[in-house]
């Protein structure tokens, strides 16, 4: 049986993140298996102004069908943490989770822009989202944070293990024919298996995942009407 979702507390400093980050991640459910139809999935992202000082997170939830976007939310502020490398989440957490309480309607799953196991110490943005969040989670990346992997075959849907220290991570999945790959990665209440299956439907005509893409063109909007 899976606990209810844990309470965010800011952290006073790097060693009190990292000890976060340490308790917490035996806390994530990895074999899920997670919705395999889910009816909504949110995009999670999030933009920062070129001086760093200020960010815009937003979710979009998607129609798991039709991929037309049913709801969404922003919410700009600063940064709540450091620029540390591994722990970014400590940064956008809080502006995520207030533009999460701002929706109408609840997704059934959360795609954020980041890692889940992916991570250094196996707990990254989507352990962490859908730890406090109690919602199943997963991560999908443009780039690598940790791991070693074999290429994987040039067409949609081929794949390779991603792996760290000997363990299995994640995986590196073609969702179009001849595209770099993405990294997928469990955070919470879903297995790999499943997460990479709903990458490849949320990627009909792009690399990226359709909640990837409207959660990056609204916090890069709503950035921008602040900045300008």
């Amino acid at each position: 049986m899976t606990a209810g979702p844990v309470r965010y507390v800011p952290p006073a400093d790097v060693a009190e993140a990292l000890r976060v980050q340490e308790e917490l991640r035996s806390r994530v459910d990895l074999v899920g298996p997670g919705p395999t139809a889910p009816t909504t999935v949110a995009g999670l992202d999030v933009a920062y102004a070129e001086r760093g000082d200020r960010l815009a997170a937003a979710v979009t939830v998607l129609d798991a069908g039709t991929l037309a976007v049913v709801d969404e939310a922003v919410s700009v502020g600063r940064p709540a943490f450091g620029y540390v490398p591994g722990l970014f989440a400590f940064r956008e957490l809080p502006a995520l989770l207030a533009a999460l309480d701002r929706l109408t309607v609840r997704p059934e799953l959360l795609v954020c822009d980041g890692h889940g196991l992916a991570h250094p110490r196996r707990f990254g943005l989507a352990c962490h989202l859908g730890l406090v969040t109690g919602l199943p989670a997963i991560g999908v990346a443009k780039t690598p944070l940790v791991g070693e992997w074999a290429p994987p075959g040039p067409e949609r849907g081929a794949w390779s293990a991603l792996r760290d220290g000997g363990e299995v991570v994640g995986r590196v999945l073609r969702t179009r024919d001849g595209v770099k790959p993405v990294f997928v990665s469990v955070g919470h209440r879903m297995s790999l298996d499943n997460a990479a299956d709903r990458v490849l439907a949320l990627c009909p005509r792009y690399r990226l995942p359709e909640t990837t893409r409207t959660a990056d063109r609204l916090c890069r909007r709503a950035l921008a009407a602040v900045s300008g």
